[in-house]
């Protein structure tokens, strides 16, 4: 399959798992709005969240993934069993531990940690504490699962693992469904949908580890050992975590500085969760396939395919993301009017979630580079460099919001949490050019000024095209002429924008094929036989 390929299907999943994230947002911003119930419960959802992104998702797919490859090649699928049992066995003892110790502290941690304004207004300092407390678990559950998920994507099965968050957002549809219908108040809805995320945990973990099982590992409970495999993948996760979590990290430092003003919280979560469909769908994707693809290629000595595999996959990402960042920029209140502004969610918090959202668009292409320059480090087994980097990011997050929020509230962290993404992808590349891991090629180099303008040309069109039709983009209009209007308006950006890149050479559907297809007479030999076709 080409890289393109593997980029699809990693793509399709988490685009399904994104559609379906809009649906239960607009639901949860009809039923809670922006007001103390959303504030608590996304408080208390981001600090699992955080932990899952940085021990779970940040440790195993950087730290974990080129380790399980190293073992299959070096001791074949039963080297790579045994590997896997040690891991757990360790993994799943610290989980029980830390959750336990996180369920007794979880007061002091929302106290001093997540939302250190919330203390003065009691009750929702105790909602926040007893939603944190039941969502907790699903930080084990994830955390197993993503590992789980590394074995997969190591030997080339890549849907499982990217289908599973899409369960997440289909049960808190159905808790919200059945709250409008039980008539809810937005309390009863936040411990619904509490209870609604650990249910999750346990379902994603349930469909990983059939898939591993289907795969021909069965994974059984060791006693936990520190073996010298633990060890290294334990050297290596650390820094790995922090660095694959960067942005999580900075996240969860807004939400304690956000917590000092109403509404501040579940703003930037509203815009977040737009943002997150062009940076789920091809940023993560690009980070899951080119990661143990990019191990594999510099462990086999093939350092022309590595340098393809990187230059083609920034190639990629800037072809999709600079849209998409445009259309964020100039297009943000009449996204966030169509998707939230109903029921409880008002006129006055559109206009606030729109302008944090158009300042995440700016900074869109900076997380998407990250996720695209962060395993030409990881397959080196270098995660020391990029920890580095992201310690420097987050100095300059903290230092910025805590600077900008007194005056500009959201809008001020959201333009913390970019200038430090851009700071970050700034760093990375600078050092993969210094060390010689990364080869620029002149495709390269000639395409992407090309993009940049074609992205420049569509974004200027959205801009007269708002101000023509701002009647039927306006909550006078009925939903169906938003909808329409918008679907109709976004179609036509990206026929202007996909029709100038490619006539002005910024893009060539051939030639990205061709420089995408993995070359498999170098690569066939190293391939395991249970890789899925």
């Amino acid at each position: 399959m080409s890289l393109i390929g593997k980029f699809a299907t990693v793509g399709t999943a988490t685009l399904g798992s994104r559609l379906f994230g809009f649906a239960r947002e607009m639901l949860m911003a009809a039923a809670v709005g922006t007001g103390p119930v959303a504030d608590a419960f996304n408080a208390a959802f981001r600090f699992p969240n955080t932990f899952r992104r940085l021990f779970a998702e940040g440790a195993f797919n950087s730290a974990f993934v080129p380790l399980f490859a190293k073992e299959i090649e070096a001791n074949g699928m039963e080297g790579a069993k045994r590997f896997s049992e040690e891991v757990f066995g360790v993994l799943f003892t610290v989980l029980m531990a830390l959750t336990i110790l996180m369920e007794l502290s979880m007061p002091f941690i929302v106290r001093t940690v997540i939302a250190p304004g919330f203390v003065e207004d009691a009750v929702k300092f105790d909602n926040t504490v007893r939603l944190a407390t039941i969502m907790f678990p699903y930080l084990a559950c994830m955390s197993l699962a993503a590992m789980m998920g590394g074995m997969l994507n190591s030997l080339h099965r890549y849907f499982a693992a990217a289908i599973a968050p899409v369960f997440l957002n289909i049960i808190l549809i159905g808790v919200l469904g059945f709250a409008w219908w039980k008539s809810y108040d937005p309390l009863q809805v936040g411990y619904a949908l509490s209870w609604g995320v650990m249910a999750a945990g346990f379902v994603q973990l349930a469909i990983v580890w059939i898939a591993v099982r289907n795969a021909g590992i069965k994974i059984g409970f060791r006693r936990p050992r520190m073996t010298g495999n633990v060890k290294r993948l334990l050297v290596l996760a650390l820094p790995a975590a922090i660095t694959g979590g960067i942005t999580q990290i900075n996240l969860l430092i807004n939400t304690n500085i956000a917590s000092g003003k109403e509404g501040v919280i579940s703003s930037l979560a509203y815009a977040d969760r737009i943002y997150q469909l062009p940076l789920g769908v091809v940023g993560i994707a690009v980070a899951t396939v080119l990661l143990p693809e990019l191990a594999r290629a510099l462990r086999g000595g093939h350092q022309v395919e590595a340098a393809n595999l990187q230059n083609r996959s920034v190639e990629f990402v800037m072809f999709l993301t600079l849209p998409a960042a445009a259309a964020l920029l100039v297009m943000a209140e009449p996204i966030v009017r169509f998707l939230y502004e109903r029921g409880n969610f008002s006129a006055s918090a559109t206009g606030t979630v729109a302008e944090i959202l158009g300042i995440y668009g700016l900074g869109l292409p900076a997380f998407v580079l990250i996720k695209a320059f962060i395993p030409g480090f990881f397959a080196r087994e270098d995660t020391r460099t990029p920890m580095i980097f992201a310690a420097i990011s987050v100095i300059v997050n903290v230092s910025m919001a805590l600077t900008l929020f007194p005056s500009y509230g959201g809008p001020g962290i959201a333009t913390a949490e970019i200038t430090a993404g851009w700071v970050n992808a700034a760093l990375l590349f600078g050092m993969l050019l210094w060390r010689g891991h990364w080869k620029i090629d002149i495709p390269l180099l000639t395409r992407i000024p090309r993009l940049l303008f074609a992205a420049g040309v569509m974004a200027i069109a959205i801009h007269y095209a708002l101000a023509y039709l701002a009647f039927e983009l306006s909550s006078a209009s009925s939903i169906v002429v938003r909808a329409g209007t918008l679907v109709t308006l976004v179609l036509a950006s990206m026929v202007l924008y996909f029709g100038l890149a490619f006539l002005t050479g910024g893009a060539n559907l051939g030639m990205v094929k061709r420089g995408l297809k993995r070359r498999q007479a170098k690569t066939e030999s190293q391939v395991d036989p249970t890789e899925a076709p």
